[in-house]
């Protein structure tokens, strides 16, 4: 499998896009889900561990999951995530964890998957029943967000409804939207969702 990151890497950190949508996700995710030491977390999509680094004094345990080995290399060196994170670079949606999780959380990884019910369907199935989904992405967009011709982006952001409505047809429930985050490009805002759900 190509690693689409893999000259992205190693400068990922220091882009101010990414920077800011961590930031701004992570506070939306501390608002909206209760966080504790005893919690495994499922970090979908971690990259370079933005989200993870800042998740991980408020949780026990991380599992870092990435399809990019040269993302997962860069978490790794990460001093806030030493000792709490394991790293997994498969996908899960084909090549399912032999964990559970308390939580799943995501920023700005689902629109690299194709097939989102199939992906919400592994987030179900790697729950614990009572477990949470906390995931970022983009509101539907005309696919400015991303330069043209930029490989493995297969959505132009999301429709609120469709997704809602995909997760219920997955077994989640209590499903809600905040906006946790705008990004402004080239004069252009792009809205940046986080939803919330449980596993019954």
């Amino acid at each position: 499998m190509t690693d689409l990151f893999h000259d992205k890497a190693a400068e990922w950190d220091a882009r101010p896009v990414p920077a800011q949508i961590s930031e701004g996700v992570v506070r939306a995710m501390l608002d909206r889900v209760s966080l504790s030491p005893e919690l495994v977390v499922m970090d979908f999509g971690a990259g370079t561990g933005l989200v993870g680094g800042k998740l991980a004094p408020h949780v026990g345990h991380i599992h870092a999951v990435d399809i990019s080995r040269a993302m997962l290399e860069q978490l790794a060196t990460k001093e806030e995530l030493r000792g709490k994170v394991t790293i997994h670079c498969q996908d899960i949606v084909h090549e399912p964890l032999a964990h559970e999780v308390d939580l799943v959380v995501s920023a700005m990884a689902m629109h690299h998957v194709e097939d989102t019910a199939a992906l919400m369907r592994a987030w179900f199935r790697h729950l614990r029943p009572g477990g949470r989904l906390a995931i970022a992405d983009l509101d539907a967009e005309d696919g400015s967000f991303h330069p043209p011709g930029t490989e493995g982006v297969y959505h132009s952001g999301f429709e609120r409804d469709a997704l809602r409505a995909l997760l219920a047809a997955a077994g989640f429930e209590d499903v809600a939207f905040d906006t946790a985050v705008e990004v402004h490009k080239e004069d252009r805002a792009y809205p940046v969702f986080l939803l919330t759900a449980s596993r019954p």
